[in-house]
């Protein structure tokens, strides 16, 4: 009974039916609690996140749920700092339902402030932006700086390094940026992609990738300033601003592509072009070509240069026609670049540069001075060493330029060899020539670093060409000796000289060879004329033939040591009959020159500005020729073990 008793149904059922009722109970009350707990969860973990402060210090709260780009924008959430973090959940719960037309891409996550720019099929992503460069296709411009890179996803074909750019249709390396100089910059090119970074770890796929939505407005608007790849240093003359859109970015290619086309772009192509520019003078007669009308010339205003003697001031003397002063030396076989008086200030920087000569050089000096004197800022800081202000009558002149600590010099030796006195057998002075004595003057000169010599007309006066009981050597007058003689004699104690005293690894040697005159109908003192004459002589044929003296020259300077270069200006000047004073020497006239004013002309020396403007461009085309080669001899010593 006990036991029976133990078994007795509860509420009149069986004890099956109780048990069943009590684990229903207990079923029921489980799954409650464990509803409840999950909804617990989901609760703390909803606070924590929409109440969090966001990874971005400056953002506002409730930004990591309220601020996330939709996804219908056009833009990437990979490229959106602000993104909801469910959008990873929810991707990944639900990774078929992005939007139409948008292709999922397998990157990590960047770090704020990622920048997205489209070119193509190309994609740059870089973590943090400081700094902009230009992209040429499309007309889009990126803006890429990072200190950690993109890895991308291994459905990609190939990772290009940040220092190549990337073409459109191959997968080619250019030289550019480096680890070593990660501020080099590439020169843009066509169908080309390139990017300026400040990381060697940002990575560029290649045109093979998939797309990533572009963003709806440009990333740059304003292009930065070009660099020289080779040094980096800014170039003002190649720094734009580039609106946004497509037609801004082409203008600035196009900007470019035009300075590298000119030659004038900074840096490799600058430099290349230089190059170039001085190799096709180094194989080119310079001297050889014909005078061409350029209205960019004179090289400074006429009457701009107070500088000028009155015997070549030919604009203030009254002549009234200027067309002579317009016409440049166009060599046949090369370009003669325009003469840059600032580039060649820096040339002769800390040097001294000399004419030696008769008073055609006083003519080349006083343009080159002008020339270099315009090209100054502060035209109080170039004065004659003495105060002079007429350079007439002295037997040498200096003019400083003292911002450069330079001298431009001009010393008075019209034969190259002494003018000498003797006494006859009465007792009386004798002038004389003594062609075995060079001038009194090359002590205060032979250290000069660059030194231009001439003579030749002093040699067609009459005691010269006459050639009697003029010449002398030693104690010895020649009775008669033929001019061509004496000039070889003298031109061969000069040559001795200068073998002797000047040092060709310090000072470099010029030799302007004869300044033609063109006196019609007589003489330099015999009426001879060159008035009216307002063009140049066009036909080579009406040229005349080579002088003499100049063979004579040439003959002696292959003959010496030193190297000699020869300014040869001799049938470019033949051209010339319309470049001379004429009747404009000067404005004071004796009574004389006024009842004949024709007969006083002047058709040796020239006007300034003039013909002598361009016997400088030779020079400072030769001296371009000089620094180059001496830039290539260094090299190649520098290549020797």
């Amino acid at each position: 009974m006990a036991d029976a008793a133990k078994h007795v149904p509860i509420a009149g059922g069986t004890l099956i039916s109780d048990l069943r009722s009590l684990f229903s109970i207990v079923k029921t009350r489980r799954t409650v609690l464990f509803v409840y707990l999950l909804m617990f969860a989901f609760v703390v973990s909803t606070v924590i996140v929409a109440f969090g402060p966001s990874a971005n210090s400056t953002s506002p709260w409730f930004v990591n749920i309220f601020g996330g780009a939709s996804s219908t924008s056009g833009i990437s959430s990979e490229t959106d700092p602000y993104r909801s973090p469910f959008s990873s959940v929810f991707s990944y719960l639900f990774p078929n339902k992005s939007s139409p037309g948008q292709e999922v891409h397998n990157f990590h996550s960047p770090p704020p402030e990622t920048s997205t720019s489209r070119s193509s099929n190309i994609t740059f992503q870089s973590p943090t932006l400081t700094k902009q460069a230009p992209s040429v296709k499309n007309g889009t411009q990126s803006t890429v700086n990072s200190d950690n890179g993109k890895v991308p996803s291994p459905i990609q074909s190939k990772i290009v390094p940040p220092d190549a750019p990337v073409a459109a249709n191959h997968n080619a390396s250019l030289p550019g940026n480096s680890a070593s100089n990660p501020n080099k910059e590439l020169p843009l090119m066509k169908n080309q992609t390139q990017s300026s970074e400040n990381s060697d770890k940002v990575k560029i796929v290649n045109s093979n990738q998939t797309k990533t939505a572009a963003p709806k407005a440009p990333v740059a608007s304003v292009s930065p300033p070009l660099k020289s790849s080779s040094s980096g240093k800014h170039n003002s003359e190649q720094e734009g601003k580039v609106g946004p859109g497509k037609g801004a970015a082409s203008n600035y290619t196009a900007t470019l592509s035009s300075k590298q086309g000119n030659g004038t772009n900074s840096g490799v192509s600058a430099n290349k072009g230089k190059d170039k520019l001085v190799e096709s003078l180094m194989n080119c007669d310079l001297f050889d070509g014909e005078w061409v009308r350029d209205d960019s010339y004179p090289l400074y205003k006429p009457g701009s240069c107070s500088l000028v003697d009155e015997q070549f001031n030919c604009i203030l003397n009254g002549r009234p026609d200027k067309e002579y002063q317009k016409l440049k030396w166009k060599p046949k076989g090369c370009n003669l670049p325009r003469l840059d008086g600032s580039h060649l200030l820096d040339l002769l920087r800390g040097k001294r540069l000399v004419f030696v000569g008769d008073s055609l050089n006083r003519n080349m000096w006083e343009s080159l001075v002008c020339i270099l004197r315009n090209s100054v800022k502060d035209r109080t800081k170039v004065y004659e060493a003495n105060g002079r202000h007429h350079f007439r009558g002295e037997a040498s002149y200096s003019f400083i330029f003292k911002d450069y600590n330079c001298s431009v010099e001009f010393f008075v030796s019209p034969f190259l060899v002494q003018e000498w006195e003797m006494r006859d057998k009465n007792g009386s002075k004798k002038e004389t020539l003594r062609l075995d004595l060079v001038g009194r003057s090359t002590d205060q000169y032979k250290g000069a670093d660059f030194i231009i010599f001439n003579t030749g007309h002093w040699w067609t006066h009459d005691k010269t060409s006459r050639g009697k009981d003029y010449y002398q050597e030693g104690s010895h007058v020649y009775g008669e000796l033929n001019v061509l003689e004496a000039f070889r004699k003298a031109l061969t104690t000069w040559g001795r000289w200068v073998d002797a005293n000047i040092n060709p690894s310090k000072s470099m040697v010029f030799f302007r060879g004869y300044s033609a005159s063109h006196f019609s109908g007589g003489q330099w003192n015999s009426g001879g004329q060159c008035h009216q004459e307002s063009k140049p002589i066009m036909n080579e044929t009406y040229l005349r033939p080579y002088p003499p003296k100049m063979m004579v020259l040439e003959r002696v300077l292959r003959g010496m040591k030193t190297h000699v270069t020869y300014l040869n200006i001799t049938t470019m000047t033949d051209f010339r009959k319309d470049g001379h004073p004429s009747i404009y020497r000067k404005q004071r006239l004796s009574e004389e020159e006024r009842r004949s004013p024709l007969r006083f002309q002047d058709c040796s020396h020239w006007c300034l500005p003039g013909v002598p403007d361009a016997w400088n461009e030779v020079l400072y085309a030769e001296l371009l020729v000089k620094k180059y080669k001496m830039q290539q001899h260094q090299q190649q010593q520098e290549k020797r073990p």
